[in-house]
């Protein structure tokens, strides 16, 4: 006898699990298939930071006070309670492009909130963690490692939540995925100078200056990347770009490693080849000779040339002599660096002003350019000096920062 199939209940239906990818990295966004939300199209830092917030710690309830706290740290609402369901209820609202509003995306449960578990979030810190982990830990072999740190890369686009910067939980976070990010960029450039693979390095390093523009490091392998393909003039661009930037914002002057990437990049621009027709050269040396004014360089350029004028007063009896123009606060002190460059960018104009065609200046640090004045005396140095202070102070009457000149004579080997 056939059983008796009348009484079953009606088949249960499967659950369906919202898969949602959430972007921290870079900006803040949340998609699910082609349809994205993110966080230009609503100015509420509060909502964003209690999305961001509850996704972070989805495996666990939030209390209501937690919550309160992280988001009006010092501003208590007469009824923080309702302030909070609000902002819940705006949320809600502005994920309904793609979760659907009779979703509920967030749980309440006794005084405490969570992330809804059947919304998986597949968030790309947590991933990019993980893949930093198991290139740290992993056994694989050099190839494996080498795809595990483009992955990396990739995934890296940016700062963690950086719209929601001036809360401390963020910061902490931030500066946590930010230290991951440059040590995998770091033993992936190794990888890839150890392979030669310039073109990859140029890319890798070009974006990772886009994310940390004051790591030296990273603005030298770029510029070694550039030469080992050949193109010894974007590498010396980028080194001026990569100099100043520094000067003016760190107020340093290149490091060692820099001067003789220096020193490379001038190696490789020859300046005609054996196909060179010799008017065309000729030219080319002219119009370099009749640029006005006194001849502006790099530090390590600086040196070049003070050896050949060293060489050449050695050789005719001649001296040199190198002027210092630091430029200090009234009490001799450091000025503030947005004051020090403006004010350094003012005295080189005087500098250029003052200087002889035949003379060469160089911004030494932060605070200070160096000046050779070839074939002059000590009284002749001085004059030149003090010419260059009395333009400064006639152009800039009102800056209030003083520059300190020192002069004296290099002694020159026979």
């Amino acid at each position: 006898m056939p059983a008796n199939t009348t009484n079953r209940g009606p088949k249960s239906k499967k659950k369906k699990v919202l898969e949602v990818y959430v972007s921290m990295l870079g900006s803040f966004e949340l998609r699910i298939g082609d349809t994205t939300v993110n966080e230009s199209m609503n100015r509420s830092n509060k909502m964003w930071a209690l999305l961001a917030y509850l996704i972070l710690r989805r495996d666990r309830n939030v209390p209501q006070s937690e919550l309160i706290d992280l988001l009006w740290p010092d501003d208590r609402s007469s009824n923080p309670v309702n302030a909070l369901k609000t902002l819940l209820y705006r949320t809600r609202m502005s994920l309904a492009p793609i979760l659907g509003e009779e979703v509920k995306f967030v749980l309440s449960r006794r005084g405490a909130y969570r992330w809804n578990p059947d919304i998986k979030c597949i968030v790309d810190a947590e991933s990019f963690e993980v893949l930093c982990r198991e290139a740290e830990e992993s056994k694989a072999d050099a190839e494996q490692k080498l795809d595990l740190y483009r992955q990396i890369a990739y995934l890296y686009k940016g700062d963690f939540l950086p719209k929601l910067s001036e809360m401390i939980w963020v910061v902490t976070n931030s500066a946590h995925y930010h230290a991951l990010y440059l040590n995998a960029v770091q033993k992936f450039s190794d990888m890839l100078v150890a392979r030669e693979l310039w073109s990859e390095l140029n890319d890798l390093c070009a974006k990772a200056l886009e994310i940390d523009p004051f790591d030296e490091r990273l603005h030298s392998l770029l510029i070694v990347s550039l030469l080992r393909q050949g193109n010894s003039a974007a590498a010396l661009g980028h080194y001026e770009t990569a100099t100043d930037f520094l000067y003016r914002n760190l107020g340093v002057r290149p490091s060692e490693n820099l001067r003789n990437l220096y020193v490379e990049i001038m190696s490789q621009n020859r300046i005609y080849d054996a196909d060179t027709d010799m008017d065309a050269l000729l030219d080319n040396l002219r119009d370099a000779a009749n640029e006005p004014g006194a001849f502006i360089c790099d530090p390590g350029f600086f040196k070049l040339a003070y050896r050949l004028e060293a060489r050449r007063a050695a050789r005719n009896g001649s001296s040199v002599h190198i002027a210092l123009l630091t430029v200090t606060a009234p009490d001799n002190s450091a000025p503030p660096l947005r004051l020090l460059n403006a004010s350094m960018a003012q005295l080189l104009e005087a500098i250029k002003a003052g200087l002889r065609k035949g003379d060469v200046a160089s911004r030494y640090s932060g605070a200070q350019y160096v000046l050779m004045l070839p074939t002059t005396n000590y009284e002749d140095g001085q004059l030149v000096v003090n010419r260059i202070l009395r333009i400064f102070a006639k152009q800039h009457p009102r800056n209030r920062l003083k520059i300190l000149p020192r002069l004296f004579q290099l002694e020159i080997a026979k």
